[in-house]
C-alpha cells in the first residue's frame, strides 16, 4: 500500500529525474555464470508470468477474501517443487526452496490483494470483479515472487541456504503482516533478512531504495478539553500551538508534489530539501460533544523519534497555559510500524545488484517522502533485518506511467523480467555471501 495522497502530474518530473541519474553511474556490468543461467530462465518463462500476471489482474480480491489469488499461488510453488503452507493469517502462503547445502536463510515477500475502485482499468484484459481493481500492482509484484522462485528452482543445486516465499494477504488495510505473524509465521520461518519491493513511476529497467526511513512518520495527534465559556480562543491557541512544530514554509516548493522528482530538490539528490522536516496538516478536525471538544490534525516528520517528543511538548506547553485546567488528554492514534532499512544489508544489496546490472539502474534515494505513504512490510522488519526496493514499472515513450493508485495506472510488463533478474541475482549473492 503505497498509499494515498496519488501525485498525478508528475510525468515530465519523472522523466527528467531519472535521464538526469542515469549520467551519474559508469555501468559496471558482470555476468557469472549463475547470473547468466538465471536471466536466460526468467527469458524462458517470461511469457508465462505475463500470463500470470494478467490472469490476477482479471481477477482481482480485496484484502482478506484473496482465496483465489492464494490457491493459484499454491499450485505454482507445488508445480516447481516448493514446499508450501497456506492459510497463514488469512489468505497468506510460504513456499519454501531449500537449497543443496545449509546456509543462510532469505525471505523475499510479495502482497497479494487488490483494492476497491470504480476507475475503469486501462488494459484490454480489464478486471472481471465490478468494483475492485489492481490498481497498485500487487498482481506484479506476485508474479514477480512466483518467478524469483521459479529461477531460484532451476539453480537448487547451485544455492547454498533457504529461501521462503511470504505471499502476504491484506496489504491494503495494512492488516496482513501482523495477521501473519501473529498466526505463527516465524514459527514456520526463520530468515536472517527479509526482503520486497513496490512497483513505483520509474522506468522499467530501474530500482531505487535508501538506507533506514523511506517515509516520514506519520500520526494523527488529538487535544481534548473540557470545554469553556471560550471554546473559539482555547481552539486557535491550540492549533496555532500545533501549527508551530512545523519547520518547512507553508505553500513552498516543499508542498509542491512535483519537488519529490526535481533533479535539483527531489529525493533523488544528496542536497534534497526533504529531510530534517517537521509538517502539521493544516485540516484540523474539531469534533464537540455535550462535555469535551477534540482537536486533531496530522503530524508528520522525518526525524526519528520526533513525534513522541512534540506530544510531550504539546503537553508540557499546554499545562503551562490558562488552558491547563480544561486539558483532559493529548495522544497520537493512527500509530503504524514505519519502513527501515537495515543500513548495511540495504547498501550491501544496491552495491552487488549495481554489479550484476548497471550501476545506472540502481538509484539511491535521499530524505524520507513526506506524503504519508506506508506498507506493512515494516512489521517484518520488525522482526527480521530486510530491505524494502521500488522497482520501476514505467515507460515513458509509451505513456505508461506506473503510479499507483492513479487512475491511469499501467504497467510495462517487462518490469516482471526486471524484478526477476535483479533479486534473483540479489537473493543468490546474498546466500553465497
Amino acid at each position: 500500500m503505497i498509499t494515498h495522497r496519488t501525485i498525478l502530474n508528475t510525468t515530465i518530473s519523472i522523466l527528467f529525474l531519472f535521464c538526469g541519474l542515469v549520467s551519474f553511474g559508469q555501468e559496471t556490468t558482470v555476468t557469472s555464470s549463475i547470473h547468466k543461467a538465471i536471466q536466460q530462465q526468467t527469458d524462458r518463462i517470461f511469457d508465462d508470468l505475463v500470463k500470470v500476471r494478467r490472469d490476477f489482474h482479471m481477477n482481482p480480491e480485496v484484502s482478506e477474501q484473496e482465496k483465489r489469488t492464494a490457491q493459484k499461488i499454491k499450485e505454482y510453488l507445488l508445480a516447481i517443487g516448493l514446499e508450501v503452507t497456506t492459510d497463514i493469517g488469512g489468505n497468506g502462503v510460504v513456499g519454501i526452496l531449500k537449497g543443496a547445502k545449509e546456509g543462510k536463510k532469505i525471505a523475499w515477500r510479495a502482497d497479494i490483494d487488490a483494492m476497491p475502485s470504480e476507475i475503469p482499468d486501462v488494459v484490454d484484459f480489464q478486471s472481471k470483479t465490478k468494483g475492485v481493481r489492481h490498481i497498485c500492482g500487487h498482481d506484479v509484484h506476485t508474479a514477480i515472487a512466483l518467478g524469483i522462485a521459479n529461477v531460484l528452482a532451476s539453480q537448487k543445486d547451485q544455492l547454498e541456504g533457504t529461501v521462503y516465499f511470504i505471499f502476504q494477504p491484506s496489504e491494503e488495510n495494512y492488516k496482513g503482516a501482523q495477521a501473519m505473524i501473529a498466526d505463527g509465521l516465524f514459527d514456520l520461518i526463520n530468515p536472517d533478512e527479509i526482503y520486497g519491493a513496490h512497483i513505483a513511476p520509474l522506468p522499467a529497467t530501474m530500482i531505487s531504495t535508501k538506507p533506514e526511513w523511506l517515509f516520514a512518520d506519520y500520526k494523527m495527534i488529538e487535544v481534548v478539553y473540557k470545554k469553556s465559556v471560550d471554546n473559539d480562543a482555547m481552539i486557535e491557541y491550540t492549533k496555532i500551538l500545533l501549527k508551530s512544530f512545523q519547520n518547512v514554509v507553508s505553500g513552498s516548493e516543499f508542498f509542491d508534489p512535483q519537488s519529490l522528482l526535481s533533479p535539483t530538490i527531489g529525493l533523488g539528490n544528496p542536497n534534497t530539501i526533504f529531510k530534517d522536516y517537521t509538517t502539521v496538516n493544516d485540516n484540523f478536525n474539531i469534533k464537540n460533544t455535550d462535555d469535551l471538544i477534540s482537536i486533531k490534525t496530522y503530524v508528520g516528520s522525518s526525524i526519528f523519534n520526533e513525534l513522541d517528543k512534540i506530544l510531550a511538548q504539546v503537553k508540557q506547553k499546554i499545562k503551562s497555559s490558562e488552558y491547563s485546567d480544561k486539558l483532559v488528554n493529548v495522544s497520537y492514534s493512527g500509530d503504524r510500524a514505519n519502513l527501515m532499512n537495515d543500513k548495511k544489508l540495504t547498501n550491501e544489496v544496491m552495491n552487488s545488484i549495481s554489479t550484476v546490472y548497471g550501476q545506472q539502474n540502481v538509484i539511491r534515494l535521499y530524505g524520507e517522502m513526506p506524503d504519508g505513504r506506508g506498507d506493512d512490510f515494516a512489521y517484518f522488519q520488525k522482526r527480521v533485518p530486510g530491505v524494502y526496493f521500488f522497482l520501476g514499472g514505467s515507460n515513458f515513450e509509451k505513456g505508461i506511467i506506473s503510479m499507483p493508485h492513479a487512475p491511469n495506472f499501467a504497467i510495462d510488463e517487462n518490469c516482471i523480467k526486471t524484478g526477476v533478474n535483479y533479486f534473483s541475482s540479489m537473493i543468490v549473492e546474498r546466500l553465497n555471501d
